[in-house]
């Protein structure tokens, strides 16, 4: 009685307990890591597709399975119709088919293939949802850099609008040059409103790949500044043909296709059926009874052009597949690592000369439209380049990110290996 009230006691604290750390976990900022963790574990395809694996390592059993043995029985010289009292012979025994030896292993071998193949269509499923996991992750991180950027230039702006202002109102500047900044600062309200949307579309989009309701309360963690890594093009095409899971699921079909061929080969060997029985007759007591049967193998010619001609056409054209693959996917991996290069020199570009060059010519131009030495024109002008040239940086930031998660997708890995310059 006391254990039971204890037990009563403890399973609300627990429940309490739980739910608390439900919540926290909900509320906690999320790493990209921790969203590819989430999103592999509970996306619908992947899960389904571990079902139709569990349901192949079943087809192993059933493939390995020995046959079943029958029970006979046999009644003769029966006087009437069903008159099993009055029969006058009868069998009573077993029989068994036994297969040739190697019949079952070469059956068990071919279903197992068959699921490691399954497993490595399972592999190239979490390199997709990896890789839009990651992308999604990166486009919230851009779309919140750019609101950020917006709301500094509505700040810029509306700081603008009271400088231009107060300099009208002396009679500094003319009518049309306070309207001007009224509607740059309109202008950039309306890009703050398009950014916010922007930042909850990437939300419901990141939400949708981790199996949550689209508008739930998301928050991340991460930068989309990454150190550059220094990357060997052979490297990686020797990498992505030696991992991909595309390859090695070729590879076992071949396997798997060799092995129907052997099958039909086997099929040559005649299985036996035995069979043993105790043999009453009337008068004469019991005796017993053994039985071999075997097939006798007169169309011979039947497998070679069935089992074995098919395996062997399936043989050759996975061989042509697989060559087109490698040349696909060699492409593939060109084609991601000469963004990522392209992506890492723009970034350079920008971060050595062109945002440096943006600050000082807006600060320069901020400080002459002070003074009274230009107008508000050529202000909004420099404010507007060094808007989009932020804009721009944060764009090959994106860049360099997607085109390294399109790199390490195509090379059949989550991440790479390379050395941080």
């Amino acid at each position: 009685m006391m254990r039971r009230k204890l037990l009563i006691l403890l399973i609300p604290i627990l429940f309490i307990g739980g739910s608390l750390w439900s919540q926290e976990e909900e509320n906690n900022d999320l790493t990209l890591e921790r969203c590819i963790n989430i999103a592999i574990s509970q996306n619908p395809l992947v899960l389904s597709a571990l079902q139709q694996y569990q349901a192949s390592l079943a087809r192993i059993k059933q493939a390995k399975a020995f046959p079943q043995p029958s029970l006979d029985y046999d009644s003769d010289l029966q006087p009437k119709f069903f008159d099993f009292k009055n029969q006058a012979e009868t069998y009573f025994g077993g029989s068994w088919s036994l297969e040739f030896p190697g019949k079952r292993s070469v059956r068990g071998k071919i279903a197992t293939r068959e699921s490691d193949e399954l497993m490595q269509e399972i592999e190239l499923l979490k390199l997709d949802v990896v890789f839009q996991v990651k992308q999604s992750f990166y486009s919230l991180l851009l779309t919140q850099e750019k609101l950020k950027y917006a709301e500094q230039d509505l700040e810029l702006a509306q700081d603008f609008l009271s400088k231009a202002e107060v300099k009208f109102s002396a009679g500094d500047i003319a009518k049309v040059e306070a309207l001007r900044a009224r509607v740059e600062a309109a202008k950039a309200a309306n890009e703050v409103r398009v950014a916010t949307n922007d930042v909850r579309l990437a939300k419901a989009m990141l939400n949708f790949l981790l199996a949550r309701k689209k508008y739930s309360p998301l928050e991340i963690k991460g930068e989309l500044k990454r150190a550059s890594i220094r990357l060997d093009l052979e490297k990686l095409i020797q990498r992505a043909l030696a991992f991909r899971p595309e390859i090695k699921r070729i590879n076992l079909s071949l396997q798997r296709e060799s092995l129907q061929k052997k099958q039909g080969y086997l099929s040559y060997l005649p299985d036996i059926d035995v069979g043993v029985s105790q043999h009453w007759i009337e008068g004469e007591g019991k005796t017993w009874d053994v039985t071999f049967s075997l097939p006798i193998p007169l169309f011979f010619w039947q497998p070679k052009k069935g089992e074995i001609a098919e395996a062997q056409a399936n043989i050759n054209a996975l061989r042509k597949e697989e060559e087109h693959l490698k040349n696909a996917i060699t492409l593939e991996v060109e084609e991601s690592y000469m963004n990522a290069l392209t992506a890492a020199n723009q970034i350079q570009l920008f971060e050595e000369e062109m945002l440096t060059q943006a600050e000082e010519v807006y600060n320069m131009f901020l400080f002459s439209f002070q003074e009274g030495e230009i107008g508000g024109i050529e202000l909004i002008e420099a404010r507007r380049t060094l808007l989009e040239t932020r804009k721009s940086y944060a764009d090959a930031l994106f860049n360099y990110d997607t085109a390294l998660a399109a790199l390490e997708k195509s090379v059949g890995s989550q991440s790479l290996e390379g050395e941080k310059q």
